[in-house]
């Protein structure tokens, strides 16, 4: 089955099993690799079940004309918040350990005691558990992430653009 003859609806459902296969993988990597996500893992995880919501609504709706850019524009929107996310932490892990910032409190602790403004602030601003750069084949989980992230966009790009029903 060739992949640029998908109508919108399953173009849009292998988005969506994407995203599901990447926090599948996420959690299989959390808890049988004991790779342990930071606040920035968590955050790259927010935006992927984003995108698997609008992802999920496209292909259940699957719309037509112009309205199937509602969909992609959410995909978008979580794929920036992603792409941004996965940069910081790319470059939070690429500084020498002299300037890694110090370890902060656990993410559920930051939500129970601050505001929603400030635990953003806090997180971006990074955390030397963000720092530990661990691979899975040769490259660092955010550069995947990164990866995923702009693949995902430029699928739901590709979907809206093409002249398929």
């Amino acid at each position: 089955m060739n992949p640029i003859r998908w109508s919108y609806r399953v173009s849009f459902l292998v988005g969506f099993l994407v995203c599901a296969g990447l926090l599948g993988f996420a959690l299989f990597a959390q808890y049988s690799l004991g790779m342990y996500p930071c606040p920035l893992c968590i955050f790259q995880r927010v935006a992927f079940v984003g995108m698997a919501v609008f992802f999920l609504l496209g292909a259940l709706h699957a719309p037509r004309g112009m309205a199937r850019w509602v969909y992609a524009s959410g995909v978008l929107l979580c794929a920036s918040f992603g792409l941004a996310v996965a940069g910081r932490h790319l470059w939070i892990q690429s500084l020498p350990a002299d300037q890694v910032p110090s370890c902060g409190p656990p993410l559920d602790y930051m939500f129970s005691a601050f505001p929603f403004a400030k635990v953003l602030r806090l997180v971006f601003t990074g955390s030397g558990e963000c720092a530990k750069v661990e691979t899975i084949l040769g490259l660092p989980m955010p550069a995947w992430t990164l990866l995923w992230f702009a693949l995902l966009a430029l699928w739901a790009v590709y979907v809206c653009r093409r002249r398929r029903v």
